[in-house]
């Protein structure tokens, strides 16, 4: 486990005013994520929240007959218990880890805790369920509307926007469970990407080649996604008692670019203001 996290790699921890800081930092646990690895079955009364630094996790609803469908991904943008604030206690479904990496873990009551002060914390975790809510609507439309091509590049754009490189280590059997379709049919479409040049996919790890021409045959659904995400919780004008220094949030992705020379993407500001 790297010693260099630290809690503000997740952006919803680094958004989050001093003195809220000062009240859960030291209660925050930093856990090793593997992939695979269950967070939360269905059903499951949650014990704590999970603040993504480098690691993906995946929300996934399961049928009766086993079989499964990504509908949330969760990455250093977010956090994986939104059933705390929500006042459910659970969820009708389950958090796998897809991409492996570190995350800080919190008891969910301290959560609650600061959740009931109704401050800073509040008004950024009903900003972020606003924008999963939005994410769980577009993969509804992109799962029904558009081709497994299409699906495949705005699953690879979403997994990029959340790591600290152009690698996806993923099998294309656990893609095809994500996506609710069979191994096959995802290696047509990754083999379609790798001919044009798009991506290198070699034992279970995709290298993203070109992620401008990914994006260009991707669907409009990542851009909605991240457009909203954006329109939520990007702070573009801020005040000191309410916002961190913004070099530490700006810092979180500074290495989100491709060593093959694509270029760096712009870190998410986010803002703990309802009113900003």
């Amino acid at each position: 486990m790297s010693t260099n996290v630290t809690p503000q790699r997740n952006r919803l921890l680094a958004a989050l005013p001093i003195d809220v800081q000062e009240r859960l930092f030291d209660h925050l646990e930093l856990t090793s994520l593997s992939p695979g690895k269950l967070l939360y079955a269905s059903g499951d009364v949650q014990s704590h929240a999970w603040f993504p630094t480098d690691s993906i996790v995946s929300l996934q609803q399961i049928t009766e007959q086993g079989a499964s469908s990504e509908i949330v991904v969760v990455g250093n943008e977010g956090l994986v218990g939104t059933s705390f604030f929500m006042g459910g206690a659970s969820h009708p479904w389950q958090a796998v880890v897809q991409s492996a990496g570190t995350a800080y873990r919190l008891a969910g009551h301290r959560l609650v805790e600061e959740f009931n002060r109704h401050g800073a914390l509040l008004k950024l975790m009903l900003r972020y369920m606003q924008s999963q809510i939005t994410q769980m609507a577009q993969l509804v439309l992109c799962n029904r509307h558009h081709s497994v091509d299409q699906q495949l590049c705005r699953w690879l754009l979403l997994s990029l926007d959340r790591l600290p490189c152009c690698e996806v280590k993923m099998t294309q059997e656990r893609i095809g469970s994500m996506l609710g379709v069979r191994r096959e049919t995802v290696t047509q479409a990754a083999t379609k990407l790798q001919k044009e040049g798009v991506i290198e996919y070699r034992r279970g790890q995709i290298t993203v080649l070109d992620r401008l021409k990914l994006e260009q045959l991707s669907c409009g659904c990542h851009a909605a996604i991240k457009e909203e995400a954006d329109r939520l919780l990007h702070c573009q004008h801020h005040t000191p008692a309410a916002h961190l220094n913004l070099r530490a949030i700006s810092g979180i992705n500074d290495q989100a670019f491709c060593s093959r020379g694509n270029p760096r993407r712009q870190p998410l500001m986010l803002c703990a203001n309802a009113n900003a």
